[in-house]
């Protein structure tokens, strides 16, 4: 357990002390997994780097950090624009001085528009990557630019999908980039490892909401379909994925790199 003692929360999350002193930015962290992650970090002692679109969601996910104690600031961002990124890496490293933790997690799925590959537009596709797959690569480079640079070490952790592990999802784009990030960890995880740099990915399961929930075209089919296939008979939450991250970002997670962690209440062993 470290020298730490957790303690926990009414919601079961714990709190305590072990990101004292760390910087994490985080992308996709105006809702869901991301904003989660933050409010997590930020309890156990990080200065998190809010940044994403819409705005309105960045700035509040940091306005609610910073009114409970913690440190944040807001820094919107389109991920699909490496300037933007590397703005945001910049910003975060002005602001309070040095970059130890990257979150690549934002994230898009087109849903309907993502089936059927003979037919499948190029904008579609080009979309889905540009966000999911490019937007990871582009905050893996500018942060682990600044790790490098600082030569102190650091965490990176990616946010995947089963949709990684197996062929049965309709949308083909979002599950090949999901694909990729699990390949981007390991790779970051080998060629960075001498320099004190850790990787991981993590696989979220079937979740309450998925990114771009509203435009599901079955949201309560939807639902009942995957509680179905789900041991633990129910879906999962941010709240859920929230403490993976945050583990993996701490000290007593410092042998844990290129590994893919599942999280999804037992889906995929059925």
């Amino acid at each position: 357990m470290g020298e730490w003692e957790y303690r926990w929360t009414k919601e079961g999350q714990v709190t305590n002390g072990k990101l004292e002193g760390k910087v994490a930015l985080i992308t996709g962290a105006g809702s869901g997994i991301g904003a989660a992650t933050a409010r997590l970090m930020a309890q156990a002692g990080a200065a998190v780097a809010i940044t994403g679109i819409p705005d309105d969601g960045v700035i509040s996910v940091a306005a609610e950090i910073t009114a409970s104690g913690g440190s944040a600031i807001a820094i919107p961002t389109d991920v699909s624009d490496p300037d933007q990124v590397e703005a945001a890496v910049s910003q975060t490293v002005e602001t309070f001085g040095h970059l130890d933790i990257a979150v690549p997690n934002a994230g898009i799925q087109m849903h309907s528009e993502d089936r059927n590959l003979h037919e499948l537009p190029e904008a579609v596709w080009d979309r889905t990557h540009d966000v999911n797959y490019k937007g990871q690569f582009f905050t893996c480079k500018y942060a682990l630019a600044q790790m490098v640079k600082q030569g102190t070490g650091g965490v990176v952790i990616l946010t995947a999908s089963i949709t990684a592990l197996r062929g049965t999802t309709p949308n083909v784009a979002y599950a090949t980039g999901k694909a990729g990030i699990v390949n981007l960890a390991r790779h970051i995880a080998v060629h960075y490892g001498a320099q004190g740099i850790r990787a991981n990915s993590i696989s979220p399961g079937a979740l309450e909401r998925t990114p771009d929930f509203d435009l599901h075209p079955n949201p309560v089919g939807r639902r009942a379909e995957m509680v179905a296939k789900i041991p633990l008979g129910r879906l999962g939450t941010p709240e859920d994925i929230a403490p993976f991250i945050t583990f993996l970002a701490t000290g007593d997670a410092s042998f844990a790199t290129g590994a893919n962690f599942v999280i999804d209440g037992g889906m995929t062993v059925i």
